[in-house]
């Protein structure tokens, strides 16, 4: 809960002067009363406009322009949140990170699992997280380019309801794939005799089955509906960022209710009585399963400290429709949203690096690929010498 606590005053202090949210409103003449409108300056409302009173649950709240689907209108505090510092350089920042880190880190631990690693129940649970938390970071680098550009989306309306189903349903496809590795734990730790019969292939198979059709179904709404809209008076075209504020009453607020109950609070709460379970079992073992206690306490820990932000900020967002009820809590889910892919990062280095023979699996990867590209290179500049440096590998 200590990141939900840096969070809120992170986003709430960036807003304008004053706790009143007032919408951008003009004069007959055209003269403006202030905001933050982008690039092109200050505007003047369309003919025949009609300004709504924010109701409903926010994405940030937008409403249509008058006859034009595409383009909404935005309280100037939510604006000058909107294209802030946090969401253009903090959040690119973090995605970025975990491209950097979360990549290559779980594509070396997947290739290892999937050739080096006998195959076993547990194997087959690791291999599908680290494909989760894969996927998860290929989806990042569009998200990266829209936020670095000042909130404009280059890539079209297809390409983000794509994305953003992919960025939440990998994200908690991941969540449900750490319960479903806290279900075997429990049972290797806590009922070992039990665990010879039911920890099969066939569990395995069929917990991953369900964590990736669960996941799937919680995401497949992000591809349903229209989500890159213009901002007014501006050339951004924001991805799934601003919402009209009708269709968030009635389709964004279950959609995200359930994404954040069944891909977060009740995996979770599974990984706590797992790992609960498993911890008592452990302590009560002794000294001797120490390592085993704190490995197992800091997986729980990790999971709790970048998941629990931003689905608690998500239910709050959406728990009261009216106007004064939570502020812009967007603007603090939008960073703790990228907080949460940071557990990619953080996985394979609790599950998989963690392990003694895993990095002696890793180092011997690596030492084959190293000798494989210093052969192919001498056998370029020496040719006779192929035969002799090809038996080292």
């Amino acid at each position: 809960m200590w990141a939900l606590l840096l969070l809120w005053p992170l986003a709430l202090g960036l807003s304008l002067e004053g706790s009143t949210q007032t919408p951008s409103v003009y004069d007959e003449g055209g003269s403006t009363s202030g905001g933050d409108d982008g690039p092109l300056g200050s505007w003047t409302m369309p003919r025949g406009a009609t300004l709504c009173p924010p109701q409903g649950p926010r994405s940030f709240p937008g409403w249509l322009c008058a006859n034009n689907s595409n383009t909404l209108e935005l309280w100037d505090n939510s604006r000058a949140l909107l294209l802030g510092w946090v969401p253009t350089r903090l959040v690119p920042a973090l995605y970025g990170l975990v491209l950097v880190v979360g990549l290559p880190a779980n594509g070396l631990a997947l290739w290892v699992l999937a050739t080096r690693v006998p195959r076993l129940p547990s194997t087959v649970l690791l291999m599908n997280l680290a494909a989760a938390d894969l996927l998860l970071a290929l989806a990042l680098p569009p998200r990266i380019v829209y936020h670095l550009r000042g909130q404009r989306w280059p890539f079209g309306e297809v390409a983000c309801r794509l994305d953003t189903a992919a960025l939440y349903g990998h994200m908690y496809c991941s969540v449900l794939l750490l319960a479903a590795i806290s279900l075997d734990r429990y049972l290797a730790v806590v009922h070992p005799l039990r665990a010879l019969a039911l920890r099969g292939p066939h569990l395995a198979m069929g917990l991953c089955t369900v964590a990736w059709l669960v996941a799937a179904t919680l995401a497949l709404p992000l591809g349903l509906q229209q989500q890159t809209f213009r901002l007014s008076h501006s050339d951004h075209v924001l991805c799934h960022d601003v919402l009209p504020m009708g269709i968030q009453g009635s389709y964004w607020r279950p959609t995200f209710i359930c994404l954040a109950v069944f891909g977060c609070l009740l995996p979770l709460l599974a990984m706590i009585l797992c790992y609960g379970a498993a911890l008592c079992s452990l302590a009560s073992g002794g000294q001797r399963y120490s390592h085993a206690l704190r490995l197992t306490a800091l997986v729980l820990a990790s999971a709790l400290v970048f998941f629990t932000p931003s689905n608690v900020l998500l239910l709050l967002h959406y728990s009261d429709p009216g106007p004064e009820a939570w502020g812009n809590l967007y603007a603090a889910y939008v960073p703790s949203l990228a907080l949460s892919t940071l557990n990619s990062c953080v996985d394979p280095f609790v599950y998989y690096y963690v392990s003694t023979e895993f990095m002696d699996k890793v180092r011997e990867v690596m030492l084959r690929w190293v000798l494989s590209s210093t052969t192919a290179s001498r056998e370029q500049g020496s040719p006779g010498t192929g035969t002799k440096l090809s038996s080292l590998v």
